[in-house]
């Protein structure tokens, strides 16, 4: 029996992103002991999955080096025989390098990967083809599994879908309008103005965290729909997952939520702004749509990642784009 641990401590997104390397491990050698290191907040993402071992957390907020050699230790009494580290930072590196594994795989990017058994070439296009970051997170693998990829996946519980059975006696869709840089959240203004052309008869719920609470508020006021419902705050990360199980749609930024619809396979429309598809972070459910700006800008992307403000103060890429994109995928 192999005993394999996963590094992913970066964020929400990109822990549900690599439980699609869980999934396909698990699939080629159903014996092996999986574990999954991530940062502290994120594990309940985990809850239920039935294919890993352990859960271990690195508490980075406090004590942060302290406990980084904390886990290290924990990982080298363990005795792993592969790592296999999904980030390209200098922390995972080391973890990665100290573990004492039989084999160590991570990215080339990765400032330590010198140190790596293997190390493999990671590229984020700006163009089309692309590869999304599940195919390049299953690069680190394919030796000993194969170039196909499996989907990411979520394991809400009973419970949790017992939480949501509240809220899914009506039609109705999800809009999760917060993310948290400026650039790669679709404008509050527009997200009104498209629940305002909504459809009477949808009913529609504002997911988010307790962070989020005051400004969902903030647009169901300003709606002129009375069929809004603010949830962000009310449920937990496997509760919202549930929740967009049943949706007819779940319209959702350029961020975390996005790849909760790819972990249970619901429908979601994706809305890009500063940010492009090509990085490689697009929805992979069965239905699912990309919604971004028509006109050509020069400007975009201004980055890999969201920035706190439109650098030229336009926001051109939010603002450009149309309610009637968005309301086509709802039939679509």
């Amino acid at each position: 029996m192999q005993k394999i641990l996963i590094i992913q401590t970066a964020f929400i997104g990109d822990v549900v992103l690599a439980t699609a390397v869980v999934e396909k491990i698990k699939a080629y050698l159903p014996d092996a002991k999986i574990d999954f290191l991530l940062r502290k907040g994120n594990e309940n993402l985990l809850n239920n999955n039935p294919h890993i071992n352990e859960v271990l957390i690195w508490v980075k907020k406090e004590n942060k080096i302290k406990n980084l050699f904390s886990i290290i230790k924990k990982i080298r009494k363990t005795k792993y025989d592969k790592v296999i580290n999904l980030q390209r930072f200098f922390a995972t590196g080391l973890i990665t390098a100290l573990s004492g594994a039989t084999e160590t795989i991570g990215f080339d990017k990765n400032p330590l990967s010198f140190f790596f058994s293997k190390k493999i070439k990671h590229i984020i296009s700006t163009s089309v083809p692309y590869k999304h970051e599940v195919e390049r997170n299953n690069d680190l693998i394919k030796d000993f599994t194969d170039v196909s990829i499996n989907k990411p996946k979520l394991y809400p519980s009973e419970k949790d879908f017992e939480k949501t059975r509240q809220y899914t006696d009506h039609l109705y869709i999800s809009i999760t309008p917060s993310s948290v840089w400026f650039t790669k959240q679709y404008p509050i203004e527009k997200w009104i103005e498209f629940i305002n052309a909504v459809p009477q008869n949808y009913r529609i719920y504002l997911l988010g965290g307790p962070d989020n609470k005051k400004e969902c508020e903030a647009i169901r006021e300003q709606c002129l729909n009375k069929n809004v419902i603010t949830l962000a705050g009310e449920l937990n990360f496997l509760q919202s997952a549930a929740l967009m199980k049943s949706a007819i749609m779940n319209y959702v930024n350029d961020s975390a939520p996005l790849h909760f619809a790819s972990g249970m396979n619901a429908p979601v429309t994706a809305v890009f702004c500063s940010t492009l598809p090509a990085f490689g972070f697009t929805p992979l459910s069965d239905r699912s749509f990309v919604i971004e700006t028509k006109e050509t800008l020069a400007c975009r992307p201004c980055g890999l990642h969201g920035k706190k403000e439109c650098p030229l103060k336009h926001f051109k890429c939010g603002f450009g784009i149309e309610t009637n994109q968005l309301l086509a995928t709802l039939s679509a």
